[in-house]
């Protein structure tokens, strides 16, 4: 589903175009119009249609390459191709977590990137990897970094109810998920939690210095295609106000707003006042599914302030995420 929304952007991006595509070997050889079940409402492209689908082996793709790929497999594959001298801007949870390797919302942390000349260093690669979080991650932390900026976070409580589209296809089984909501999701909660304090956190000497706060995760799957609700609750550091908060989610901007990035939002934290809103529905695609859409902002009598955070998790949370990133990193020069 991830690698389909990869196709689907780069086919109207105006910096990158799709010019290799690889998988296993059960589908090497094919044109990408019969290798792939396409599951997406947009019709497939046409400039990917007739492409042959290739070994997915180092040393014949492009200098940029965008990896979907399952994790049982990703590791050693995208090692291999930063090896070869490749960039590989991933989507799969196996490097995320190395000290080394740039765990990046351009929004949130883009000083972050320079881990890759600690990367470079170390491991001898003329390549690198950077990567983007896990797509339940994504939503949190960035609802969570302009707090974090304004008042400092001391803890965090987040109960995600998360879209189907995130388990793949053909993922979860109708007879699991129908009328069901299913409330475990193998290793996700780690993920948001060591993730979520690795983008807050600080770099120094080469590393980055985890976020000092703790957060706690209960990950759900719910009977919806596409979006993850989040509901979350915070405490600070500073005293603030529902007002404050507001504030600092509807001024916040970064690096991919002012350089005016392709697959930037405009506004990267939309804040709706309606009481029942957001809903994946209605707002999953805001800002072209680039946007944290933020809502039901109001105190805590556990921590101090909850709220609702929304973003669609297969482009927010996915393919848009590892292009952002790879325009960052175009606009900061690592990309001859």
């Amino acid at each position: 589903m991830v690698g389909q929304r990869f196709v689907s952007l780069l086919a109207r991006h105006p910096w990158f175009e799709a010019k290799w595509l690889a998988a296993s070997d059960r589908s090497a050889g094919k044109k990408y119009g019969e290798a792939c079940h396409w599951r997406l409402r947009s019709p497939m492209p046409a400039s990917a249609r007739d492409l042959e689908v290739d070994e997915c082996k180092a040393g014949q793709a492009p200098q940029l390459v965008f990896s979907s790929l399952d994790s049982k497999v990703a590791g050693e594959i995208e090692k291999e191709f930063a090896r070869a001298g490749h960039v590989v801007v991933s989507n799969s949870s196996n490097h995320r977590m190395d000290p080394d390797v740039p765990l990046l919302i351009p929004e949130v942390n883009p000083d972050h990137l320079a881990l890759v000349r600690t990367q470079r260093k170390e491991r001898g690669w003329q390549g690198m990897i950077v990567t983007n979080p896990n797509c339940t991650t994504i939503g949190l932390a960035m609802s969570l970094a302009p707090l974090e900026r304004a008042f400092g976070l001391a803890k965090v409580l987040m109960t995600s109810m998360q879209a189907v589209s995130g388990a793949g296809y053909p993922g979860v089984p109708t007879l699991d998920i129908l009328g069901n909501v299913i409330p475990y999701i193998s290793g996700e909660e780690e993920k948001v939690e060591r993730e979520t304090q690795k983008l807050l956190g600080h770099l120094a000497a080469g590393r980055v210095r985890p976020g000092d706060f703790a957060v706690s995760a209960h990950c759900n799957r719910v009977m919806v295609e596409d979006g993850h609700t989040e509901s979350i609750s915070v405490a600070l550091r500073q005293k603030a106000t529902v007002e404050d908060l507001i504030e600092a989610w509807r001024g916040f901007r970064s690096l991919p707003q002012e350089r005016e990035l392709p697959t930037a939002p405009r506004h990267p934290i939309l804040v709706r006042e309606e009481r029942d809103r957001p809903q994946p529905k209605f707002d999953a695609e805001a800002e072209q599914g680039m946007a944290t859409v933020i809502g039901r902002v109001r105190p805590c009598s556990v921590l101090e302030f909850k709220y609702t955070a929304l973003s669609h998790n297969t482009i927010r949370g996915a393919a848009g995420a590892a292009l952002l990133n790879a325009e960052l990193m175009k606009s900061e020069g690592y990309l001859d």
